[in-house]
């Protein structure tokens, strides 16, 4: 099989998708898209990724052996598990259960705690009102976490590209101003992600010196 080539920079979104390439053994070659010198505009990379943003992937075994690119974290990770028949269930049930928590993360849960993030650390200047703002919804997204994993080991049930989804926003909670003390349903969860070997491996991937 083909290697799939990922077009990532160390980021909660990129993370998610080597966790998964991880945990399934697909073979993958990383390509660093440089944030920081622009290279998300390069025209090569947006014919892979229109809304320039990473990651994205090129599968050249695709569907039918034909090449396929794929940009949006969720729907890469959907298109992984669908790949490999891994960690995305084929009955509906199951499955519902798992986009649910896939769009929960995408809709909320990383763009409010990337705003916690960015408004705690690198705005150029403190902004009272949305600091407190976007810890407090990054508080409340963690708290309805919380009473999820109350009820089941994972998220949508069994271990899933949900869990992927989460782990790489989790995982800078204290960035984001909260104490995973607080949230002892997600405090054991975490360690128990943390402690896999491929998110291990995954986490490892950091951007080139």
């Amino acid at each position: 099989m083909t290697a799939i080539e990922i077009h990532i920079w160390p980021t909660p979104n990129a993370h998610k998708i080597t966790i998964m390439l991880e945990e399934t053994g697909l073979e993958y070659n990383v390509n660093f898209v440089n944030i920081g010198q622009g290279d998300q505009f390069k025209p090569e990379f947006l014919k892979i990724a229109p809304n320039n943003r990473m990651p994205a992937i090129t599968d050249p075994d695709g569907p039918d052996g034909k090449p396929i690119s794929v940009f949006e974290s969720g729907a890469i990770l959907q298109y992984l598990g669908r790949k490999t028949g891994q960690f995305y269930p084929t009955d509906e049930r199951n499955r519902v259960a798992v986009e649910e928590w896939l769009m929960w993360q995408m809709g909320g849960f990383g763009p409010m705690l990337g705003q916690a993030h960015h408004f705690r650390l690198y705005a150029p200047e403190q902004v009272p009102y949305a600091i407190k703002r976007y810890t407090d919804e990054s508080a409340r997204l963690y708290g309805v976490l919380d009473r999820k994993l109350a009820l089941t080991e994972f998220v949508a049930g069994d271990y899933s590209i949900a869990d992927m989804s989460i782990i790489g926003w989790a995982k800078s909670h204290e960035g984001q101003g909260q104490d995973l003390n607080d949230f002892a349903n997600v405090k054991r969860w975490y360690d128990v992600m943390m402690a896999r070997p491929a998110v291990k491996r995954a986490l490892a991937i950091t951007k080139p010196e």
